[in-house]
């Protein structure tokens, strides 16, 4: 059973754990608990984003352009990609944060996707006013 790096003692939850969190005390679990919430929070937006981006793939032929619903389809498409991945990497961070008992990390996902959300909508606003009636 791996140690744990500040006291010696055996590390209750793994040799993975013990690599992916890299040291540090253990933190109140209900710390943790909201962090893991917080992670599948991102996860569920992200699937959000990827069913809205194959659904104006899908569904949208005749209402888009194919250039548009095309831009509109990839750019949901890729922003789903970027939350999703970095949802992982967001949990990693803020768990080694807590059991250093350092400053929480930026959040580099939340202008991503207010980034990439207000694009979106921009987007649509030019397409609703510049539509025929």
């Amino acid at each position: 059973m791996p140690e744990d790096s500040n006291t010696g003692a055996p590390d209750p939850r793994g040799r993975l754990t013990s690599r992916i969190l890299r040291g540090g005390t253990e933190p109140d679990p209900r710390f943790t608990l909201a962090n893991e919430r917080t992670f599948l929070a991102w996860i569920r937006t992200s699937l959000a984003l990827l069913a809205g981006g194959v659904a104006v793939e899908a569904f949208m032929a005749e209402l888009l352009g194919p250039e548009l619903r095309k831009t509109i389809s990839v750019l949901l498409l890729v922003l789903a990609l970027l939350i999703g991945g970095g949802s992982f990497f967001r949990w990693v961070n803020v768990e080694r944060a807590m059991r250093r008992k350092a400053p929480m990390p930026l959040p580099l996902m939340a202008p991503v996707l207010a980034i990439g959300g207000a694009l979106v909508a921009a987007i649509m606003v030019v397409f609703v006013i510049v539509r025929p009636a």
